[in-house]
């Protein structure tokens, strides 16, 4: 995670981001993994009457929550995606919050039956100071879940990350990669009662897989 001062910069990347990512014809879609039609769909979540999505980016899996009855909320550092998700997305009844995500859930006493991350909050915050305060915002029997790529072997722990190659102005962020393992014992540590953490396969082989982790609070 930035030191609190970094967190300008930090938005300034996402924000670049939102810029080419979101497309205003895209279609409210759920999926874990990078691969389209690949993977379990939002069935991880259980039957949940209200969410919360971490980094939820383009929105448009929070879009298609909110499009079967879920009360959804999702928070994302940059303004710029905030904007145009609530006026993609808000006439579904999906709600879309600007906010970096530690201090949302320290200072949101919202509580759900499902929180979740896709290739978002999970990857690029500090897992020791997130998970416990995750834990505190699911109802009883909650579920969290959250995917993104799988650690590179041998490359464990914070890691640095460039936006756009290695030329140009220095935009970058941090992202945490661990085994599957790990995961489950920082999930175990930080209140839940149960963790599952496993690589799925990518759908051609040799490519890169996707890490899916489920865990629940009591």
């Amino acid at each position: 995670m930035p030191a609190r001062h970094d967190i300008d910069a930090e938005r300034e990347l996402w924000d670049t981001y939102a810029e080419s990512a979101f497309k205003d014809d895209a279609e409210p879609v759920f999926h874990w993994t990078q691969y389209t039609g690949h993977g379990p769909g939002p069935e991880l979540l259980g039957d949940p009457k209200t969410v919360l999505e971490l980094g939820c980016g383009t929105g448009r899996a929070l879009a298609h929550l909110a499009h079967q009855g879920i009360t959804a909320c999702g928070v994302d550092l940059s303004p710029v995606m905030v904007k145009k998700t609530t006026e993609r997305w808000g006439p579904l009844g999906a709600e879309f919050v600007c906010a970096e995500v530690l201090d949302h859930l320290k200072n949101d006493a919202r509580t759900y039956d499902a929180i979740y991350s896709i290739f978002g909050a999970c990857w690029f915050t500090d897992p020791a100071k997130l998970f416990p305060l995750i834990a505190k915002r699911l109802n009883p029997g909650g579920v969290l879940a959250f995917s993104h790529p799988p650690a590179i072997p041998g490359a464990y722990g914070p890691q640095g990350m460039y936006k756009g190659g290695f030329a140009g102005k220095a935009m970058f962020t941090y992202r945490y990669s661990y085994t599957p393992r790990k995961w489950e014992s920082l999930l175990l540590r930080a209140g839940f009662k149960e963790a599952e953490a496993l690589v799925l396969d990518a759908p051609t082989p040799g490519h890169i897989g996707t890490l899916i982790v489920r865990a629940t609070v009591v």
